[in-house]
């Protein structure tokens, strides 16, 4: 018989541990963009930050590490130009695109 494991007991999923390469991290952070909510963005710059270091990026951001930590957990919603700060710091450049949906429909001749 399979012994059934309660969710409680399953260890945390951590990113941090798999965004080991710069691909991995643009990657990570475009589908953070893509999905639109500015929490998920703050957390996921928290993750890349914890696996780039978050005291070497705390200092080339010109933040203090608690001030790091604190603008990008989560629930938080931190400033643009601290988004800038940190993604300069993590190496990353935010870029904008026409979005396929938003692209206006052609002018008929």
């Amino acid at each position: 018989m399979t012994k059934k494991i309660k969710v409680s007991e399953l260890a945390e999923f951590d990113p941090s541990k798999y965004l080991d390469n710069d691909e991995a991290i643009a990657d990570y952070i475009r589908l953070a963009i893509e999905d639109g909510d500015p929490g998920l963005l703050a957390a996921a710059l928290g993750d890349v930050a914890r696996a780039r270091g978050m005291t070497q990026v705390a200092q080339a951001a010109g933040l203090t590490r608690e001030a790091l930590y604190k603008a990008l957990r989560p629930e938080a919603h931190p400033r643009f130009d601290t988004i800038q700060r940190v993604c300069r710091a993590l190496g990353v450049k935010l870029t904008a695109t026409v979005s396929q949906a938003e692209q206006p429909a052609p002018t008929p001749l």
